[in-house]
């Protein structure tokens, strides 16, 4: 389906599939590219031309598949990926790993339906998120003692509330942070580079190449 919003919206489309048989029906339905292979490996991912990529799917319904082809296709070069994942237990773990775009599709959902049977209409981030402005996270590891302040945000960022398991938590200066805490943040996007070196540390080191 994200193969066909896209097709009919005029973008070129390359899949990467390992069963033959799926390719022949997505030949049949589909005008795109598709290689044949594991897209967790880093020589299809190669074949699949990084450099000239905009974005990655990695939307196959193994979490760890997905994890995988997403940190090897990162080393690679690729401009940007997304992540998707069933198990939310693990988003604490792609983000530490620095997969900042994450999804969990049934949280989504769940959260889109909830909202229109209490007669909301969900408002898209995007159309509030503008132009300089970025939303960051991160959680906060066994050793961190503190609260916002501790945090030592550059200034041009702000906490906009953090994540407890699944307890939600507006801040204030008074607020004690614990280990495990997830947090969100929103910052220029000139912040990011800073909040990136300090709390996403194993995205800026040096993949070993395959």
């Amino acid at each position: 389906m994200t193969a066909k919003s896209l097709l009919k919206r005029g973008h070129e489309v390359v899949i990467i599939e390992r069963e033959k048989k799926r390719i022949a029906t997505l030949t049949e339905t589909l005008d795109c590219g598709i290689l044949h292979g594991d897209g967790s490996r880093p020589a299809i991912l190669r074949e699949a031309d990084p450099a000239n990529t905009d974005l990655l799917f990695c939307l196959t319904g193994d979490d760890q598949a997905n994890i995988l082809a997403s940190l090897a296709s990162r080393s690679l070069g690729y401009k940007r990926v997304v992540t998707k994942i069933n198990d939310p237990e693990l988003e604490h773990i792609c983000i530490e790993l620095g997969l900042e775009d994450t999804i969990i599709p049934d949280r989504t959902i769940s959260r889109l339906l909830a909202d229109k049977f209490e007669g909301r209409d969900p408002l898209e981030l995007s159309t509030m998120i503008r132009e300089e402005a970025r939303i960051f996270s991160f959680v906060l590891p066994d050793s961190f003692e503190g609260g916002i302040a501790e945090l030592e945000l550059p200034g041009d960022a702000r906490v906009v509330c953090v994540y407890r398991q699944t307890k939600l938590i507006i801040p204030d200066d008074q607020t004690k942070l614990k280990a495990d805490d997830e947090v969100v943040v929103i910052a220029h996007r000139e912040a990011l580079k800073l909040l990136e070196q300090r709390w996403w540390p194993k995205s800026n080191e040096k993949p070993e190449s395959d």
